[in-house]
């Protein structure tokens, strides 16, 4: 790493150091990557990017598959910009550093007596990465970390410091989900709940078995999502556990998470597979360690099981040979101008690929097959959205463009990927 001198930005930083995903599918080797201790070498190294105009992306823990990263200017590592500044018990809302990884929250926010809404099943993403990429759990009631976003305190593309509150409605709703193209979040205010404990159950339901308890499925669980199989080297993939001589087929992985009462002392808790009883933060994370490649796209829930059947008609008869589950989930809808929720309660559909496969001709019928259904994509996996496409699938499209173009109205913080998108 470069020491700091006037030649290059404030902060430290690498010249022309390669850079891999998470997933291994994207590499860039940026000019300067950079890495800022406090807020104002990030404000410095904004403004210096503006006077060598070079384009500024932020990087967060690597999982996107999508280019959302890839700059040939400053890539910016916010790793060491991390930690919870301000709790508010009475108002169930914390304020954390852009760079703080969702698994470093639980135990803080814990300790206040609050913990997360919601998560997913990987707990390693950045929360400003999470809220840019609209990242959510699963639950027919419950929204994603982007829904969450209270404030947020920023530097724009004019390389000043600027917050956004709910006193400004139309620049948040652009901000909840904005790929990271409005500028770099310092700082995030999220709304949080009481702490709560959570009971799991696993089940390995056939699809019929599935099918049958559908809606009530998804109405009486806090959270419910499945991993439809469709061949007995599914699960592994995805190294779910599955009981010993059963066949897993045509049947689903099937996930249920409700709240429990327990005493403090925590007595109850249960580490058994398949029936574990913990904190909501240390039930959500678990499994998908393995590397893969993934698409994700939301289709209004009320056609979801349509659309799955399709999906599974597809892999069945036309790509024999793609063995990754299908994981299906739900999310509630939120008020984001570009949010893959905007006014639409939605079911998930992701379907992945392993690395190293060629697995677009799969992905392209996917794509293909779930734009019959108005889908929308998750900004951080794989997906074939188009600018033609936001503006039939976002009503509020222009909204966004308006405060993405105040906010940085020479493009600072686009690279390729998004400019075509959002430019």
């Amino acid at each position: 790493m470069n020491s700091t001198h006037s030649a290059g930005p404030a902060a430290p930083f690498d010249t022309h150091k390669p850079w891999t995903n998470w997933g291994g599918n994207q590499t860039a080797t940026p000019a300067y990557t950079v890495h800022p201790r406090t807020d104002d070498e990030v404000v410095d190294t904004v403004r210096f990017a503006i006077r060598e105009g070079l384009q500024v992306r932020v990087v967060g823990a690597g999982h996107s598959f999508t280019p959302v990263v890839q700059t040939g200017g400053i890539l910016l590592d916010l790793s060491a910009i991390t930690g919870i500044t301000g709790v508010d018990t009475a108002r169930r809302r914390v304020r954390l550093r852009g760079g703080t990884a969702i698994h470093q929250i639980g135990d803080p926010l814990w300790e206040h007596g609050l913990a997360l809404v919601n998560q997913g099943d990987i707990d390693k993403q950045s929360i400003s990465g999470a809220i840019a990429t609209g990242t959510h759990g699963s639950g027919k009631d419950l929204g994603s970390f982007s829904s969450a976003l209270r404030w947020v305190r920023l530097v724009d593309g004019r390389g000043d410091i600027v917050e956004i509150g709910e006193d400004r409605l139309h620049e948040l709703r652009a901000a909840q989900t904005a790929i990271g193209t409005l500028g770099v979040f310092l700082e995030v205010e999220l709304q949080v709940v009481d702490r709560y404990y959570l009971q799991e159950q696993i089940t390995y339901p056939t699809w019929a078995e599935t099918k049958a308890t559908w809606d009530k499925d998804i109405a009486e669980n806090r959270h419910y999502s499945f991993l439809w199989c469709q061949a007995e080297e599914s699960a592994a993939l995805y190294e779910l556990p599955t009981p010993a001589g059963e066949a897993m087929s045509g049947r689903s992985y099937t996930k249920r998470y409700n709240a429990i009462d327990m005493d403090p002392d925590e007595r109850g808790v249960d580490h058994t597979e398949g029936q574990r009883r913990d904190r909501s933060y240390r039930i959500y994370p678990g499994g998908f360690m393995l590397p893969f490649h993934e698409l994700e796209y939301y289709v209004p829930a009320e056609r979801g099981l349509e659309a799955i059947e399709q999906l599974q008609d597809l892999i069945l008869h036309t790509h024999t040979d793609q063995k990754y589950p299908i994981e299906t989930r739900w999310v509630k809808q939120d008020e984001g101008y570009i949010s893959p929720f905007s006014h639409r309660d939605t079911m998930v559909l992701s379907v992945s690929g392993a690395p190293g496969s060629d697995y677009w001709p799969y992905l392209r019928d996917v794509d293909g097959l779930l734009a019959e259904y108005d889908a929308r994509v998750h900004w951080g996996k794989i997906h074939f959205m188009t600018r033609e496409r936001m503006e039939r699938l976002f009503p509020q499209f222009d909204q966004f463009l308006s405060v993405r173009r105040e906010f940085d109205p020479h493009g600072v913080f686009l690279n390729d990927h998004t400019r075509a998108l959002l430019a």
